[in-house]
């Protein structure tokens, strides 16, 4: 009789590499890994090679790097979307498009379970789970670290159980930070950074980028071109988002952009540091809002922000598969019909520095706007808006007056 599959969530680390045997010993199933690539580089050499010598009986490496750039960046950069002030939320976007893949892994395989290798302190585990339960609520879901069956609870436990069952590869103690890397963005955590009294080690940490200190004494110009929000081209050449995204992160990189040191509330209910490192991604934000000010009018600009922030907030706790992140991302893209022309921008040690935009569509009418009278404003129409937009405010204000005066209050105001 054929044993029952399970999925498993595969990085090549530590804990997905124990989570193989444990998933054999303990739930006796075939274990497929499943390696979904949105950009983690290197972190991918090797892999097939690793999860056979650790006893995966198949190993899918899905390349959905365009997918992930596509549908899932790209709505977030037309929201302007930010956890928190701060947080460009790159690992936040790219869980769902995960859990998709994993799921449509699992029924390809026949599989009765998904396991991931996600702390029971984290987002990630959140947002797995939402997403396999939104998409397939009749697969079981195996969090090994939330697992009774679990007993490795350090890194010095899982490199001995390791060595236990035959896997002797070159994992080290823990020297290192905890890294989430794809396409958008880096994020570091642990060593020094778990007390927010230090100060980063920089030049320890960084990966994408320099600090600013470090970048180059002259500014970058470049431009980008939008069409409807998203982002067709840099510097005149038109490439697709994921290219895109690759050339700003070099050119951010170089300069010292998008470098974010953070402590963020976590959707569990503690507090977490973390550094950050989005260098083109920090470049496309402001850009697109930059562009988005020569369009939107002043009530649907304050509304898009409230609904970015909402959005963003969405997306980090995991509820990507939601009607609500389907009706606000429907509001955003209805913003986004006419959020199209070029930005120029200057890079400099770490700043973005507006140089100029243009587009067809501009709201912005130097006539109007200019001091000098012009024939579509006339000043003294001012006189009857200021009359009614301040009715409210003078009447309450002669209403305090008269009854400081019955009241023989000396100082009207003193009733404000």
């Amino acid at each position: 009789m054929a044993k029952e599959k399970v999925v498993l969530a595969y990085s090549g680390g530590l804990d997905t590499t124990c989570i193989i045997p444990w998933l054999k010993e303990n739930y006796n199933y075939d274990v497929v890994c499943c390696c979904i690539n949105v950009g983690q580089e290197q972190e991918l050499d090797g892999l097939e090679e690793r999860a056979r010598y650790c006893g995966a009986d198949k190993l899918y490496i899905l390349d959905v790097i365009d997918e992930f750039c596509d549908e899932y960046v790209a709505p977030c950069i037309q929201a302007h979307a930010v956890y928190e002030n701060k947080y460009l939320i790159g690992t936040s976007m790219a869980r769902p498009l995960i859990a998709k893949k994993l799921v449509e892994v699992a029924r390809k395989e026949g599989a009765v379970a998904i396991c991931h290798g996600a702390t029971g302190k984290g987002n990630d585990q959140i947002r797995f789970e939402l997403g396999i339960k939104a998409l397939a609520p009749d697969l079981k879901i195996i969090a090994a670290w939330r697992d009774p069956n679990w007993k490795l609870d350090s890194r010095e436990s899982e490199i001995e159980y390791a060595h236990k069952h035959g896997i002797d590869l070159p994992f080290s103690q823990d020297e290192s930070y905890s890294r989430d890397r794809n396409l958008w963005h880096i994020s570091h955590e642990g060593l020094e950074l778990e007390d927010p009294s230090n100060e980063p080690n920089y030049e320890h940490l960084l990966v994408l980028s320099r600090t600013p200190q470090q970048a180059p004494d002259k500014t970058t110009y470049l431009t980008i071109d939008f069409e409807k929000g998203i982002p067709v081209a840099v510097n005149g050449e038109k490439m697709k988002l994921s290219d895109i995204i690759r050339k700003l992160n070099k050119l951010g990189g170089e300069n010292g952009i998008g470098i974010v040191d953070i402590v963020e509330n976590r959707v569990v209910g503690m507090k977490s540091r973390g550094v950050y490192e989005t260098p083109g991604g920090t470049i496309l934000y402001e850009a697109h809002q930059q562009l988005e000010e020569l369009y939107l009018d002043r009530e649907t600009y304050a509304l898009k922000n409230e609904i970015a922030s909402k959005f963003a907030s969405l997306i980090y706790e995991g509820k990507w598969f939601s009607p609500l992140r389907e009706a606000e991302q429907a509001f955003i893209e209805s913003t986004q019909r006419y959020v199209t022309g070029t930005v120029k921008l200057g890079l400099y040690k770490g700043n973005i520095i507006r140089a100029g935009e243009t587009s067809p569509y501009s709201m912005y009418n130097e006539s109007i706007a200019s001091f000098k009278t012009g024939d579509m404003y006339d000043h003294t129409d001012a006189n009857g808006f200021i009359n009614l937009f301040g009715l409210s405010t003078k009447v309450r204000a002669m209403k305090l007056q008269e009854v400081a005066k019955k009241e023989n209050v000396k100082n009207w105001q003193d009733l404000l």
